[in-house]
């Protein structure tokens, strides 16, 4: 099995236990709300491809041939600003539709954290559904596992952070010692990403886009609040 090295980057929304569980009598708007803020993350995410959707997380990669230490930093903090944006646009999108259930205006309990890390890794297909696999793809995900505070944040691993050079000197980070399981204990940093980019006010959406949100929200909704047609009895002759 070939091998090759690669960018590693999940995006995974915050608070999406507790999101789904409270306004589980709207089923339908909580799970189009955060697929809609999915789709927009990895959208944003350019030069990245999708492994795959995680339930509330992204898994993506890139191949890095080409690329030295401080480019690969570099595209992760890119796609990280850009994603976080995006998020932000259509959780605000999402608020603002014209729907008062708790689903919909209560996504902003919604948040967005990032974990990257650089690593060979292989591809396997199994019934034509393509993956990775390899001990970096275990080590990114192990690192969702970590005892920051902060409720939006990139944590990187120590491989990608020490071949950062330049691009590593221009982060306010913090290091992070870590115990992952099965693998031990490791050094890695993380930023909060409001430090990484200057805010920049998120647009309203127009009339259309409210109302085009709230219809889409409906449509969605409708098989969880309707009854269920209970199947006839059929009554024995005689």
């Amino acid at each position: 099995m070939a091998t090759r090295r690669a960018l590693l980057l999940i995006a995974d929304i915050g608070g999406y236990t507790q999101y789904m569980q409270y306004h589980r009598s709207v089923l339908g708007h909580a799970e189009a709300a955060t697929r809609r803020m999915l789709d927009r993350v990895v959208g944003a995410a350019r030069d990245f491809d999708l492994i795959e959707i995680e339930g509330d997380a992204a898994f993506l990669s890139r191949d890095v041939d080409g690329l030295d230490g401080p480019a690969t930093l570099s595209a992760t903090t890119r796609a990280v600003v850009a994603m976080h944006r995006a998020f932000h646009v259509e959780r605000r999108f999402v608020e603002l539709n014209m729907c008062p259930c708790g689903s919909c205006t209560r996504t902003s309990d919604l948040t967005l954290k990032f974990v990257a890390h650089v690593g060979e890794v292989a591809t396997q297909t199994i019934r034509r559904r393509k993956k990775l696999v390899g001990l970096d793809v275990i080590y990114v995900h192990r690192l969702l596992k970590n005892p920051v505070e902060v409720p939006e944040y990139l944590l990187v691993s120590d491989d990608l952070f020490r071949s950062g050079g330049t691009a590593a000197a221009e982060l306010p980070v913090r290091e992070v010692p870590q115990d992952l399981e099965g693998i031990g204990a490791v050094q890695t940093f993380v930023v909060d990403v409001a430090d990484m980019a200057v805010p920049a006010p998120l647009p309203d959406p127009s009339w259309p886009q409210r109302l085009g949100s709230t219809l889409g929200m409906v449509g969605r909704g409708l098989p969880h609040v309707l009854p269920r047609r209970r199947p006839r009895q059929l009554v024995p002759a005689g």
